[in-house]
């Protein structure tokens, strides 16, 4: 399939500079599979659409202050350094910019945290070493990085958070799950439904639009993830009892699916290589909730595969027609 299939004109002023408030009062797209049909709702109706026995599952990845600022060791030249994604203990892929920063060159953050420039990626990025784990020294050091698009400076860096995330280790938010309030997760469980989490750690790369000319060449990034033997077995009890497993984000339909290669949920950790587009089998998630995709993106690629490309398409041009907010704190989507 050709990439240009899946872009679309999407006015600026559409894409979402502030949450809104309280955060369970965005707007929400209802689309039905089955139907075709489409509603209009606010995102807190959407226990109207939930089942008793319904097993929601949310991704409590937690992002982390991943843009850094320091120095060249020798030159004192200013660098900025935005983390991607961890590749060991103390190695991580970084986006710098900065001049001339070299393989072998230094880095110094702070005071005296060092890192050292052992590669250049294929993209023009980083591979940093640092002389020890930068974790504990982010929250002194970094800040929370916003996607690209978003011009406007958070006034409150946790609503760049969901209110359940407590694993360390996304460069983004799983931007689905914002518009939980802790209330309305209450409302979730008293109505009968069960909740189970897994962890994927996002990188930056979920901003970028697929190069390719055909969607079928394009090289996924890959992702950590972690779906463990508890919410395993919930998942495949859920199918078997024929309760339905509700994703809540792309980024939790990637971690269940890649559990789910052998037909059935299984526990997994580890890196997912999974892209899912148009004519993917699903094997683990029934309903998604999500926020509307950037043109070109893997994640259109994949609800497209989930709902169906031209109920896909025809929910998008109504969401614009409606002025939806679209991206990171726009409106969301419940596909049923």
């Amino acid at each position: 399939m050709k990439t240009t299939d899946f872009d679309y004109h999407l006015p600026p002023e559409l894409i979402a500079q502030t949450p809104v408030e309280p955060r369970d009062s965005s707007r929400l797209l209802v689309v039905h599979r089955d139907t075709g049909a489409l509603e209009h709702r606010i995102f807190r109706d959407i226990v109207r659409y939930l089942r008793a026995g319904d097993l929601l599952v949310c991704n409590d990845s937690r992002v982390i202050p991943a843009r850094i600022y320091g120095r060249k060791a020798g030159t004192g030249g200013k660098v900025e350094v935005l983390l991607v994604a961890k590749r060991g203990p103390q190695t991580w892929e970084a986006l710098v910019r900065g001049r001339r920063i070299r393989e072998g060159g230094t880095l110094v953050f702070g005071e005296a945290l060092e890192a050292r420039v052992i590669a250049v990626t294929e993209s023009g990025g980083r591979i940093l070493e640092f002389a020890e784990p930068v974790e504990p020294h982010l929250e002194s050091l970094g800040v929370i990085p916003l996607p690209p698009y978003i011009h406007e400076p958070l006034r409150d860096p946790d609503r760049y958070q969901t209110v359940y995330a407590r694993v360390q280790g996304s460069v983004a938010a799983p931007t689905a799950g914002l518009h939980f309030t802790p209330a309305l997760l209450d409302a979730v469980l008293a109505m009968g439904c069960e909740l189970a989490f897994v962890t994927l750690h996002i990188g930056m790369d979920t901003f970028r639009p697929i190069g390719e000319k055909h969607i079928e060449e394009h090289r996924i990034h890959t992702e950590w993830c972690e779906v463990k033997s508890e919410v395993a077995e919930r998942i495949r009890a859920a199918k078997a009892e024929g309760r339905r497993v509700v994703a809540v984000g792309t980024t939790v339909v990637r971690a269940l699916e890649t559990a789910a290669q052998s037909g059935v949920a299984q526990p997994y950790s580890g890196p997912t290589g999974l892209y899912i587009y148009p004519g993917y089998t699903f094997r683990a998630v029934d309903v998604m909730i999500t926020n509307f995709h950037l043109p070109r993106s893997t994640l259109l690629l994949l609800v497209s595969a989930f709902a169906g490309k031209d109920l896909i398409d025809r929910a998008y041009q109504e969401a614009i027609r409606e002025r939806y907010r679209f991206y990171s704190f726009g409106d969301a989507m419940l596909i049923l």
